[in-house]
């Protein structure tokens, strides 16, 4: 009984301690795996990083921003890389331009 079980156990075809399939199937498989991680996470997080770098050059004076810190504030002067932002009467703060998360448009600024 014990005979036929560990015969049943033994290996597939192939010689021992390899894999039954060709050594092509596991090449294969990990071109698909990197495909997928490619479009569905490093393809995506490189056009966010675009978009964002984007949005950042084209900042320019009157612009409502919010800064990944979460202060709201109005662009008040803009060099190449900081800017000065008014964030209540009288107070402005300097930023630099990476550290904007997003700016507001003309419906989002008036309902805040």
């Amino acid at each position: 009984m014990f005979d036929s079980i560990a015969h049943a156990m033994g290996a597939g075809g192939g010689a021992a301690g390899q894999p039954a399939g060709s050594g092509f199937s596991g090449l294969f498989m990990m071109v698909i795996i990197f495909g997928i991680f490619y479009f569905i996470l490093i393809r995506p997080q490189q056009k966010k990083v675009k978009e964002h770098k984007k949005m950042v050059e084209e900042l320019k004076k009157g612009d409502k921003i919010i800064t990944q810190g979460g202060i709201y504030g109005m662009v008040e002067t803009a060099g190449a890389n900081t800017l000065t932002v008014k964030i209540a009467e009288g107070t402005k703060v300097k930023i630099a331009r990476s550290s904007v998360a997003t700016v507001l448009t003309e419906e989002e600024a008036s309902k805040e």
